[in-house]
């Protein structure tokens, strides 16, 4: 072409009307997301500090009604009251907020695979006041999982008010399940590391998705702070680091951590699939037998507290020598069975804090074991309480790196970081030499297949 055709040839006009306003509407929009996710951290935080704030209030009250009063009294009461409260809690779930039973984590990596939708103006307020009836009732269950979904439809729902495209608002939904994680832990690493690992197949990865989830997770655990203070979420003793000779007990132990981990998974699909032949998805037996559930918990949280509620109260006492080696491996036992018969039930309830429990007591059963076999190392049964304690963890959800950085964050014991990698990396690859799969993914899974059989048999019914 010819200089003089160039210099002919008409000037580019600057882009106007629709095409202008697109351009500076995607250059605004990571900033937009980023913005959001913030105040997605900021909400996660503030509800998931008042949510806990309820279950403490709320479980005190039971309590202190029930105070210095004559046992047969106490038995009566503490039933018909913990009963009442899972009434409320199971009639929630079942009648507004199906999704909202368990511990929600399945339905969140659901929705971001698109797989399940988030109904979030339900969810939010059944999972809010159910979780608070049913964790203040004694059962064992745990806060954190619900926080993850309160968090990720606390998301869903910013995303849907600023009508966000598509993966801005999986941004989103992800970085509020970081920060409800976060804020249930204070543990922002681990918050961060949980969506990254564990949601690994469903999570978008891309470097705004990122940021969103990082952003999420530091402003909801400064929200929590500004609630509850900047301490550790369990005050333990800070244990010196083992001798390199002693690290192979450490191996030893998260190898049977990791058939404790596939056995635990198998028997929790058996146990759900139990419930549901009981109930046949009925409301009145559904309730009816969540009743029962609650009133015997909140029974046996009046004359046996070790055996209730999510375990994180009771771990400072496992580390502390109060409980002989026979009672440790006793209270383990009935634990385990509890942590099924509730979080199996449908509760509006998580299994996160008592996976954390049982890994400690089958930690500390270890550390006794060794310490009375090995005199000569050294090694205090609190060290290995403490890496078994994300161990099971690693095990049935497969997520080792969260399960270590959870650990240091909330013990403040960093100087038991390698113990903790060699256990829960051993726990890992036992339970996936075992062909065992990650918890969530199966309960996930076995969700998608009910509600097909559900759509097949209405689309029969209707037909027919």
């Amino acid at each position: 072409m010819s200089q003089q055709a160039f210099s002919s040839a008409e000037p580019l006009s600057p882009p106007r009307g629709p095409v202008l306003r697109r351009i500076i509407h995607q250059d605004k929009m990571p900033l937009l997301v980023l913005l959001l996710a913030a105040l997605v951290g900021t909400l996660a935080g503030l509800v998931c500090g008042l949510f806990e704030s309820g279950v403490h209030w709320l479980a005190q009250q039971r309590v202190d009604l029930l105070a210095d009063r004559p046992w047969w009294q106490l038995g009566l009461l503490g039933f018909g009251f913990s009963a009442l409260l899972g009434m409320i809690g199971y009639f929630l779930t079942h009648t507004f907020a199906p999704e909202a039973g368990g511990s929600g984590i399945p339905e969140i990596e659901g929705a971001m695979d698109e797989l399940r939708p988030v109904r979030w103006w339900r969810v939010l307020p059944v999972k809010f006041f159910g979780g608070i009836c049913t964790l203040s009732s004694g059962m064992v269950l745990g806060r954190e999982g619900p926080s993850v979904q309160i968090g990720g439809n606390l998301g869903k729902m910013v995303a849907d008010i600023f009508r966000l495209p598509k993966e801005h608002g999986h941004a989103l939904l992800a970085a509020g399940a970081a920060g409800g994680l976060a804020a249930a832990f204070n543990a922002p690493l681990a918050g961060i590391l949980f969506v990254m690992e564990e949601m690994r197949p469903q999570f978008r990865y891309s470097f705004l998705a990122i940021k969103a989830v990082g952003i999420s997770a530091i402003m909801a655990t400064l929200m929590l702070q500004n609630m509850k203070g900047q301490g550790a979420v369990i005050s333990l003793p800070h244990y010196d680091a083992p001798a390199l000779k002693a690290l192979w007990l450490f191996l030893f132990m998260g190898a049977a951590f990791g058939v404790l981990g596939f056995v635990f998974n198998k028997l929790v699909l058996a146990c759900q699939d139990g419930y549901l032949a009981l109930h046949q998805n009925k409301r009145h037996r559904f309730v009816a037998i969540g009743m029962l559930v609650a009133g015997t918990f909140g029974v046996l949280s009046l004359f046996a507290p070790a055996v209730t509620g999510g375990g994180t109260e009771l771990i400072p006492h496992l580390m502390g020598g109060e409980y002989a080696m026979a009672t440790l491996f006793l209270i383990f036992s009935i634990r385990l069975v509890a942590t099924l018969v509730c979080f199996c039930s449908g509760a509006p309830g998580g299994v996160f804090a008592p996976t954390l429990a049982l890994g400690t007591l089958f930690g500390v059963v270890f550390g006794h074991l060794f310490h009375s076999a090995f005199p000569e190392l050294g090694i205090e049964p609190g060290a290995f309480a403490i890496a078994g304690m994300g161990a099971l963890f690693a095990a049935t959800v497969r997520a080792p790196i969260t399960g270590i950085v959870l650990v240091t964050e909330m013990t403040d014991n960093y100087q038991l970081i390698l113990p903790m990698m060699i256990t829960t990396v051993g726990a890992t690859l036992v339970a996936q030499w075992l062909g065992g799969r990650p918890i969530y993914s199966q309960i996930l899974e076995r969700t998608l297949r009910l509600a097909a059989r559900q759509k097949r048999g209405e689309s029969g019914a209707s037909a027919g």
